[in-house]
């Protein structure tokens, strides 16, 4: 497995707008896309599982993948067809993935070649991602090694015949022979290529940074390389393990009985096994995170989470409302309570308690705040600026938005209160203070809408983003994005003005039908009266590129460089067509059988009538029902 590689970027801003009157989601699943993905549903269906640096990947049961978490170099965008795939394996920046027919895709960072498969494109039987290297195995026994080979870790030694696995780390490869020895090749700095003698009876091998394992046909393991973590101590009794996957510094293994044991680095609890330890059927190991697959098919997910590769905290749904912030993100659940995940570095994530009766929520660069039922705001995370004090009195809110590092509360009396930082004038409201129905905060200005439907704003204005274009009337809702801002009209257009460097105030055409919308830094959200949603803009880092199956949004927020939707779908209409009628039956059948979707717009997930997971005989009598009226 591989190194995260940890980079300072700004993830995530003001971001969150749900339009007023927007029907309340049914299922309320999140959907992520751009630099931090969400993957919808890991609740059943899959088969497998691989971890990259700060990455995840499942392998569904009807051969597709699903990826998530860290997204900086397109690794988790499988490329199309996502279908017909049998393993998959995760990289520091890339991602691989085996087709049932032998052939290797590849995807993510290339800047080694690490994705450049070689050819032919066929004949494959196993496939290994190290760090910045990739491995093939060939149905003859051959190893197929490309991408970075600056430590030999790409240069198999001879005879290169008999191999029956593959494994690659950090700098160095490993083969398993089909005599049961180990051949290493590469980077040897720690003592990761000398295979402790007897050198014989492996069933099974995987190489972490500066590590190695072997699985012995006995049930034990034997780990050899580095141990400053402690990554070679297999835990007592080293007997009984049916499979292994590592970490960036750690171990995970399976016992005969289905419990996860776990050794090495635990800096992010990426050893704390969730209970109840039990059933495990697969386990994998990313840089500092660690997941399982259970019998059932769903997956569980443990360790660090600051780019998300854990996901969002089970159960991903009952979510009414989202917001991104600055490499962090939250979303408030139906019961009241909100949920936060990804960076932490000022207790962003750390909703206070009792984390119950909120019902708003706003993301700042790394502050967060919640509005209660009460009208009070609770306000956590950073607070250099002060952009937590809520002033008092702490009474009669109805609304709230955070900038990068000054708040906005909006009071039942129509004023508009403002703290934080104020170096550019961003919390002086201008006279008169009253009759404001919303407000919206961008990275450095303020924006609030007035009962008569004009925007007023205030703060920098260095890219225009304070100067409304006439006519300023007629507005419904206000958004402030990093350096532009939004206005949605009464009559579903929009309007936007400010930066526009990379076309974020371009909005496609037809402009009309909104009913919400959401700012970036340099991109740009809108959702359709249909369900769908419209993404301009930046797409550096696939903020844009809105999940094939864009429909049944209720919701959308918008982070510094990744979006996210909160999506209900009406449970049988698997053709998307907004009834449930004799078009979703044979659909509808493929599902209960595991067959892939007929094309892209046929969703599977709306077979599930019963909302426990999965499509089985349980839905049959709740889909005949919804079909009969």
């Amino acid at each position: 497995m591989t190194r995260q590689q940890r980079r300072g970027y700004r993830t995530c801003i003001v971001v969150l707008f749900l339009a007023a009157g927007a029907v309340q989601a049914q299922d309320g699943v999140i959907v992520g896309w751009g630099l931090r993905v969400v993957a919808p549903d890991l609740s059943g269906g899959f088969t497998n599982l691989a971890g990259g640096a700060a990455h995840s990947i499942g392998l569904k049961a009807d051969g597709s993948i699903r990826a998530w978490g860290w997204n900086e170099h397109a690794q988790c965008n499988v490329p199309p067809p996502n279908t017909g795939f049998i393993a998959a394996s995760g990289g520091s920046s890339h991602s691989l993935a085996l087709r049932a027919n032998g052939s290797i895709a590849a995807w993510g960072a290339d800047d080694l070649g690490q994705c450049n498969v070689p050819s032919p494109n066929n004949g494959f039987v196993a496939i290994a991602a190290g760090n910045y290297h990739s491995l093939g195995l060939r149905a003859n026994g051959a190893i197929v090694a490309w991408g970075d080979d600056e430590l030999g870790q790409a240069t198999v030694p001879p005879p290169n015949t008999d191999f029956e696995a593959v494994a690659a780390g950090g700098g160095h490869s490993l083969g398993l022979k089909a005599d049961g020895s180990i051949a290493c090749w590469g980077d040897n700095s720690v003592g990761q290529c000398d295979v402790p003698l007897p050198n014989a009876n492996f069933v099974a091998i995987e190489a972490s940074n500066w590590n190695s394992f072997g699985l012995k046909d006995d049930g034990s393991i034997v780990a050899w390389g580095i141990n400053n973590y402690g990554q070679c101590n297999i835990p007592e009794p080293n007997t009984g393990f049916v499979a292994i996957a590592v970490g960036g510094e750690h171990g995970l293994a399976i016992r005969a009985d289905g419990s996860v044991a776990a050794w090495g680095w635990n800096d992010f609890h990426q050893r704390d096994v969730p209970a109840p330890n039990t059933d495990f059927h697969a386990v994998a190991g990313g840089g500092y995170h660690s997941f399982g697959l259970k019998a059932d098919g769903s997956i569980v997910l443990w360790g660090d989470n600051t780019f998300g590769q854990c996901n969002v905290p089970p159960p991903n749904g009952d979510f009414l409302l989202a917001d991104g912030g600055l490499g962090f993100s939250l979303a408030l659940r139906a019961d009241g309570s909100i949920t936060a995940w990804g960076g932490d570095d000022f207790g962003e994530c750390q909703v206070p308690g009792p984390n119950a009766d909120f019902v708003h929520l706003t993301a700042g660069g790394m502050h967060a705040m919640g509005l209660k039922a009460d009208g009070s705001i609770v306000a956590w995370g950073r607070n250099n600026h002060a952009q937590c004090d809520v002033p008092p009195p702490n009474a009669d809110y109805r609304s709230l938005s955070a900038g990068y590092y000054h708040s906005l509360g909006l009071k039942a009396d129509g004023s508009v209160r403002a703290w934080g930082r104020n170096n550019l004038g961003q919390c002086d409201v201008p006279p008169p203070n009253e009759d404001f129905v919303a407000v919206a905060a961008g990275y450095y200005h303020s924006l609030g809408l007035k009962t008569d439907g004009s925007i007023i704003a205030w703060g920098y204005n260095g890219d225009g983003q304070c100067d409304v274009p006439p006519p300023n009337s007629g507005f419904s809702d206000v958004v402030g994005g990093g350096w532009h801002s939004l206005g949605l009209k009464a009559d579903a257009s929009l309007v936007m003005w400010g930066n526009n460097i990379a076309g974020q105030c371009n909005v496609p055409p037809p402009n009309a039908d909104f009913i919400a919308a959401a700012t970036g830094l340099n991109h740009s959200l809108g959702l359709k009266a249909d369900g769908s949603i419209l993404a301009w803009g930046d797409n550096a880092f696939s903020q844009c590129l809105v999940p094939p199956q864009n429909g049944g949004f209720t919701a959308l927020a918008a982070g510094y460089y990744h979006s996210l939707g909160i999506m209900s779908y009406l449970r049988g209409d698997l053709d998307q067509d907004g009834d449930v009628d004799l078009d979703d039956l044979p659909h509808f059948v493929d599902a209960l059988l595991g067959n892939p979707p007929a094309h892209p717009g046929i969703d599977h997930r709306r077979a599930d009538m019963d909302a426990d997971g999965d499509r089985d005989g349980g839905d049959i009598g709740l889909f005949v029902d919804k079909l009969m009226g």
